[in-house]
């Protein structure tokens, strides 16, 4: 009877184990991207537990089943801040981060700031990671993840970032990317975030993929003092190319992306809600490709006075697509002022591995984020 007991316990093992793994392929840019392949799956049980998995040099296959809070992990520090955007309870403060107030912002007013330590910076990610969430179980809350400095082939998939130090700007990002190559992030949820959402850095990225994730803006605290988040995209590299697809974002306010520095982004299949700012900043060295967005109650698609990129948006030349990437593009709705021409984008693109692209849909809530795999 005990030994019967022993092989069944067993085997329903194997059988968590056997069925934890990354869900579907990679789309775009990032196809490549296998991450932890077929390690056997570990499941941290501590904040220390996971930074350690994350961030040795094993492939592996990381899921997490419950919350690991970072927050008071290293305590708090008290300094000095800004106040750029009003001083009302519900605009944000800046960490004078790298004396950011002082040479920046130096008619704001200054005041005391108060902040959790740990998500000043994020996570280390090691190469050959999958990082899994277990249904809507998986949340890192108070600190972000950092995929940097050389490191390659990465998954993110299923997992929740939130709760970053959400008042104060400088506060915390919640995905770094900087010097990397094939990361695949899908089916992410990040929310109440200080600074950036997504921020890829000024070294090349490389190929990455952002797919199906939900990107909420809504917050006590913003830039713009309306409960709509200001930071969220924000690509700047060297020759990086960004695959963005099904992704929602949802009570914004600007840099919803902001695409410079040398960047290739494919903008698909996209949602917008509820923009109280701009979506779309491209400056100089921004190279886009936007096909199958929805814009719904987006204040201005894409904000013109700081365009110094360029755009192609099938709106206006949906025929000229075939003869560069092989078929035709789709269609934006509601892109309004998100209009381009520029062939000089389509050719950059010509011979990539770029994501299929749907008409617009209506209907993102039900696909995007954490639980919707």
């Amino acid at each position: 009877m005990k030994y019967a007991y022993v092989l069944t316990a067993i085997a329903a093992i194997a059988s968590k184990v056997a069925a934890v793994g990354v869900s579907g392929t990679p789309e775009g840019f990032a196809s490549s991207a296998t991450g932890g392949g077929n390690a056997t799956p570990v499941y941290p049980t501590s904040t220390d537990e996971l930074v350690s998995y994350l961030g040795d040099d094993e492939a592996r296959v990381i899921v997490l089943s419950k919350t690991f809070d970072f927050t008071d992990t290293e305590g708090s520090a008290t300094g000095t801040g800004c106040t750029p955007w009003g001083t009302a309870s519900n605009c944000q403060v800046a960490i004078n981060k790298d004396d950011w107030c002082t040479n920046y912002q130096p008619d704001a007013a200054t005041t005391s700031v108060t902040y959790n330590k740990a998500g000043m910076l994020g996570i280390t990610v090691g190469s050959n990671k999958s990082l899994i969430g277990e249904g809507t179980s998986g949340v890192i809350k108070g600190r972000g993840l950092r995929i940097v400095n050389g490191v390659e082939n990465v998954i993110v998939q299923n997992i929740a970032v939130t709760d970053i130090n959400p008042q104060y700007v400088w506060g915390g990002d919640a995905i770094t990317i900087n010097q990397a190559d094939l990361v695949w992030l899908d089916h992410i949820t990040t929310a109440r975030i200080g600074r950036q959402h997504y921020v890829l850095g000024t070294e090349a990225d490389n190929r990455v993929s952002i797919t199906n994730n939900y990107i909420d803006g809504e917050s006590d605290w913003s830039a713009t003092c309306d409960g709509h988040h200001y930071w969220n995209v924000y690509l700047d590299g060297s020759s990086d190319k960004v695959t963005f697809k099904g992704n929602y974002l949802y009570k914004t306010s600007g840099r919803a992306p902001k695409v410079q520095g040398n960047t290739y982004l494919h903008a698909v299949n996209n949602y917008w809600d509820d923009n109280s700012g701009h979506a779309f900043e491209i400056g100089s060295g921004g190279y886009v490709l936007a096909e199958g967005n929805y814009f719904a109650n987006v204040d201005t698609v894409m904000e013109e006075s700081s365009f110094e990129g360029a755009l192609f948006s099938s709106d206006s030349a949906s025929g000229t697509c075939e003869s560069y990437i092989g078929r035709s593009c789709v269609a934006n709705a509601n892109g309004g002022t998100l209009a381009g021409t520029s062939t000089d984008v389509l050719s950059n693109l010509k011979g990539e591995t770029l994501a299929e692209a749907a008409g617009a849909s209506t209907d993102p809530a039900g696909s995007a984020g954490q639980g919707n795999l």
